[in-house]
C-alpha cells in the first residue's frame, strides 16, 4: 500500500469505496501542528468534487490504470462508441465521460480512455483538432479590431466565439478543455 507521499496530481486512488481522480494535492506545514495534504478530488462515477485532508505518511490505494488510444466512430444516444485500434473490439462511452471536450468529436478521430480492469473510468478527446467553420457572419476587410468575437459554427455541428475576419470555409485549431480557437490554419 502507498502512502500519501506517492500521491499526485492526476492519480487515481480509491477514496471511501469510490474512485477519484486527484485534481489539487498540496503538501501543508503549519507552524506548530503536524504536516498535512490538503487534496482537491473529483469523483470519476458522477464528477463531484471533494476536499479531503490527509496525515502526512497515511495509507492509500492507488488504482492501476491503463490508457488506452481508441478511435472514436459514432454517437449513440447519450454513449460515444469507440473502437480498440488493435483487436477492433468496440466499447460503448457515456458521453459525460468527455465533458465538455464531447461536442468535438468527429468520426476517426483518436481519442484517450483509461480502463480499470474491463471498466472505462476516464476518456478525454485530443486536446486540439482541427476544425471547418461551416457558417458564420461575413467578415468585413478591415475588420481586425482586438478581442471582438463573433459566432461560428463549425463540422461538428458546436458553436464557438473567433474574430470577426473568419469567414465560412476557414479552418480554425480549438483547444477542446476551453472551447476556444487557438489559431487559423492554412489549408
Amino acid at each position: 500500500m502507498a502512502d500519501t507521499g506517492d500521491i499526485g496530481v492526476g492519480s487515481i486512488i480509491r477514496f471511501n469505496g469510490e474512485l477519484v481522480q486527484i485534481m489539487e494535492y498540496q503538501h501543508r506545514t503549519p507552524g506548530n501542528l503536524r504536516a498535512f495534504y490538503q487534496a482537491k478530488m473529483r469523483n470519476l462515477k458522477n464528477g463531484k468534487q471533494t476536499e479531503n485532508r490527509f496525515r502526512s505518511g497515511e495509507g492509500v490505494e492507488i488504482v492501476r490504470v491503463e490508457y488506452k488510444m481508441m478511435q472514436y466512430i459514432y454517437a449513440e444516444g447519450d454513449f460515444a462508441v469507440v473502437m480498440d485500434n488493435e483487436n477492433y473490439e468496440q466499447v460503448h462511452i457515456p458521453m459525460v465521460m468527455f465533458g465538455n471536450g464531447g461536442r468535438f468529436l468527429k468520426e476517426g478521430m483518436e481519442v484517450k480512455v483509461s480502463f480499470e480492469g474491463e471498466e472505462a473510468i476516464i476518456a478525454e478527446p485530443p486536446t486540439f483538432i482541427e476544425a471547418q467553420i461551416t457558417y458564420t457572419e461575413p467578415g468585413l476587410k478591415g475588420d481586425t479590431a482586438t478581442n471582438t468575437l463573433k459566432n461560428a459554427t463549425i463540422d461538428t455541428g458546436t458553436e464557438i466565439r473567433v474574430p470577426l475576419f473568419f469567414n465560412e470555409g476557414d479552418w480554425v485549431k480549438i483547444d477542446t478543455r476551453t472551447g476556444d480557437y487557438v489559431e487559423r490554419i492554412k489549408k
